[in-house]
């Protein structure tokens, strides 16, 4: 997909809808960029306006509406970031497509996988860009450890394991009406471990894996879990069978003992990369040399898209790139509803009000090193689904 190149040389008008929580990080994203010249923000579409105070200084005093159409059209934006709830991804990206307006869409891009066919089909029809908010894609620690894959340095890959063993207070699942929800309202919400705050270590194995498109993958298995009170899993694990043989599992928890960076490892027959991509290191070990390590840069999302659509740039994270990662989706979408942990699994941290699950980090590491699900690891609360064979991809 190409974008129609802007020769003005001006700043690209910018409207954000969604401007509190993880909005807020786009509002100094786009600040740093307003004062490198290339963007502007127009527009900020939230339900109740910011306050002057909410706004970081230095990006005056942008139109605000609740209304988003109406704000694209009244701001002449180029780009519109959606940092809303999931549910609403697709409807407002087909919005701003329909004005031809570009966009960069948070992950993950849909609740489900019909939801996102009519996103990335509707904003293909349209002819404009859209780019999927998976920042660690835009790490430069992506090719290169393509490239190292490529040249055969740690031998063949048998596969790629992903390990996220975060926290999160109560009060997380307490922010907003959908968090921690399956379904609100009738509507796929699918705001799980796996599938939002750790979408990342999903998205990052499968591009790692080479596995992108919907027809690399051959099979998904699940086993979803919860220690708070909520419909969704913060305890999960996922195994993506591939259609070259490779095995992807990734882990997640949000009730650790010992909370740390998530990674992502590739598992070769001579060796293995170690990928944290919240800090872009790279740990190469392999047979005959000591350990080697890296750290690169990462080119954001958002420059990207600009890039891309004034310099023809490539486009580090179209929907295409994240089909196998909304089959995953689908996969957890469909299963079973997650497995509440007896009370004797998880216990509470009253100083940090939180759950915990004794021997959960472990777990998590052990399923990444071995590929293996919790069940398979012994994990007596864990019960495994398979993804059906011909899945009916409807949003309910």
């Amino acid at each position: 997909m190409t974008g129609t190149a802007d020769t003005t040389g001006t700043a690209l008008p910018v409207v954000l809808a969604g401007a509190r929580g993880h909005g807020r990080w786009h509002l100094d994203n786009i600040r740093r960029l307003q004062d490198k010249g290339i963007v502007r923000l127009a527009g900020i579409c939230e339900l109740t306006p910011l306050a002057p105070a909410e706004i970081p200084e230095g990006l005056g005093a942008p139109e605000q509406s609740a209304d988003f159409g109406a704000l694209l059209d009244s701001t002449g934006a180029r780009i519109a970031v959606v940092c809303t709830p999931i549910p609403t991804h697709t409807d407002l990206a087909l919005t701003a497509a329909r004005k031809g307006v570009h966009l960069l869409l948070e992950k993950p891009p849909a609740p489900s996988y019909a939801e996102f066919r009519r996103m990335a089909d509707g904003v293909a029809e349209a002819g404009v860009v859209c780019q999927i908010g998976f920042q660690s894609l835009g790490s430069h620690a992506v090719p290169a450890i393509r490239r190292l894959i490529g040249d055969g340095v740690i031998g063949e890959v048998a596969g790629v394991g992903g390990a996220g063993a975060w926290a999160r207070a109560e009060a997380y699942y307490r922010r907003a009406p959908w968090a921690g929800k399956r379904r609100l309202n009738g509507v796929d919400v699918i705001d799980g471990a796996l599938t939002n705050p750790l979408a990342h270590a999903v998205a990052t194995a499968l591009a790692l894996a080479g596995a992108t498109r919907a027809e690399d993958v051959t099979g998904i298995e699940t086993e979803l879990a919860h220690a708070n009170a909520i419909e969704s899993d913060d305890t999960s694990c996922v195994r993506v069978s591939t259609a070259d043989g490779r095995r992807i599992v990734v882990a997640a928890t949000l009730c650790a003992e010992d909370p740390d960076d998530p990674y992502v490892v590739v598992h070769g027959s001579r060796g293995r990369i170690t990928y944290w991509y919240k800090q872009d290191r790279v740990l190469l070990q392999r047979a005959g040399h000591g350990p080697e390590e890296y750290e690169y840069g990462s080119t954001d999302l958002l420059e990207n898209l600009v890039e891309h659509l004034t310099d023809g740039a490539e486009l580090l994270v179209p929907p295409a790139a994240t089909e196998s990662f909304m089959r995953v989706v689908e996969a957890i979408r469909t299963a079973p509803d997650p497995v509440q942990l007896p009370d004797d699994a998880w216990h509470l941290l009253p100083g940090e009000d939180r759950r915990a699950v004794p021997g959960i980090d472990g777990l998590v590491a052990a399923a990444a090193d071995t590929l293996a699900l919790f069940s398979e690891l012994g994990a007596p609360w864990a019960t495994p689904t398979a993804y059906p064979e011909d899945p009916k991809e409807v949003s309910t």
